[in-house]
């Protein structure tokens, strides 16, 4: 047994890993989703398994959730990731396509609220940690490159100016049908930044080795471009 576990976390030493953090509106999701398409490797888009938790909550009428009812649902959470070739990959609830019912202003806000308990972190961490598989994982969060994946080999933190995420944001809003003014996404996207980054638990910041990208007036052409530059770098890649 000790033999098995021995080479089990070798194995899993050697699977390369990129982490891609930063706030709300950098374009972290459209890159991971590009770049794991590109690289053929699995993707994790941990902020999709809050907010599944988020919605799976408001849908059970916990609108203010004490720690143990969310530690509940979070260690029986079914959430599961499936690609989507030239598209982003769809999140799942059970046998449900939550992808748009997830990315409310309501789910928003509490899988901010949420994710700041640092129980319902730990509880949420080995399902995240599933997710590294061969040949490859590039993940999307605030604290993959900190907390979830330190050894990563290569770590990248997008940021970009909050007016400039905010427009994002509520472009993305208003395309999926969510009216909503530009000022209330500001203020939310403001909002969540303070409580992310003053959060005891895995505050969002970059890791101390991470490639910093400012995404403000860059296409997500560009980025990608640049990404791809720094994977020849770091990893042979077939």
């Amino acid at each position: 047994m000790l033999q098995y576990l021995q080479l089990r976390n070798k194995v899993l030493s050697e699977i390369p890993v990129i982490t891609i953090d930063g706030p709300s509106g950098t374009g972290k999701g459209t890159l991971t989703h590009k770049l794991a398409e590109q690289l053929k490797w699995h993707l994790l888009d941990s902020g999709a398994i809050y907010r599944v938790l988020a919605y799976w909550l408001i849908q059970k009428n916990c609108e203010a959730p004490d720690v143990e009812s969310v530690i509940h649902y979070a260690n029986d959470l079914p959430v599961s990731f499936k690609s989507c070739p030239g598209a982003k990959s769809s999140v799942y609830l059970q046998d449900d396509d939550v992808t748009q019912l997830i990315r409310t202003v309501d789910c928003s806000r509490m899988a901010s609220k949420i994710s700041s308990i640092p129980e319902v972190r730990m509880a949420l961490l080995a399902r995240q940690r599933v997710f590294k598989k061969l040949p490859g994982l590039v993940t999307d969060g605030r604290d993959m490159g900190t907390v979830v994946f330190p050894e990563a080999q290569l770590k990248l933190y997008l940021e970009a100016d909050a007016g400039v995420r905010a427009k994002r944001r509520h472009k993305q809003l208003i395309d999926n049908g969510i009216d909503v003014s530009l000022a209330h996404v500001l203020a939310e996207l403001q909002a969540r930044d303070e409580r992310d980054m003053k959060r005891s638990a895995a505050p969002l910041r970059p890791a101390a080795d991470a490639e910093i990208i400012d995404t403000s007036h860059l296409s997500i052409q560009d980025v990608l471009a640049r990404v791809l530059q720094l994977v020849g770098e770091r990893f042979i890649v077939a």
